[in-house]
């Protein structure tokens, strides 16, 4: 069990991986709780699944940004290497994973549509909710912020 306590207490002491892993589930749990506020009923699917508000991937990296800034300096190249891959990540989660959860959506009215004589699909439903509007995105991004400023 000590082995347990150690892990524990290098993962809080390493401000460089508990900022991003903070401010990720900080935004998942925001999730799950605004989809379920939304509905009126548990949406516990929501609490660990992609796409929605708030974006955890851009809390995420923008958490990591964040804390190699924080740690290292702004002009840093740590802090310019991670701000650039939460600027890919960022807009891959606004455009590719956004195009293709519009692609799976549509997909899915096609797949409703046609349907098979006896009423059973015989395709799996594509996940639709797989990318982020840039809202969606820039309060990730906010969360991100705040978590590594709370946690430095």
């Amino acid at each position: 069990m000590n082995e347990l306590s150690d892990i524990f207490y290098w993962l809080i002491l390493n401000k460089i991986l508990f900022a991003p892993l903070s401010a990720f589930l900080t935004a998942q749990v925001l999730k799950g709780l605004l989809a379920s506020l939304h509905s009126k009923k548990w949406q516990w699917s929501r609490f660990h699944g992609a796409g929605g508000m708030p974006s955890s991937h851009s809390a995420m990296v923008t958490a990591l940004a964040t804390a190699a800034g924080l740690s290292y300096g702004w002009s840093s190249s740590l802090f310019t290497i991670t701000a650039i891959f939460s600027v890919i990540v960022m807009y891959d989660a606004m455009g590719v994973r956004r195009a293709a959860g519009n692609q799976a959506r549509i997909l899915n009215q096609i797949l409703e549509e046609m349907g098979r004589q006896d009423g059973q699909q015989n395709v799996k439903a594509l996940k639709e909710l797989i990318g982020h509007t840039p809202a969606e995105v820039a309060v990730g991004a906010l969360i991100g912020v705040i978590m590594a400023a709370v946690v430095f």
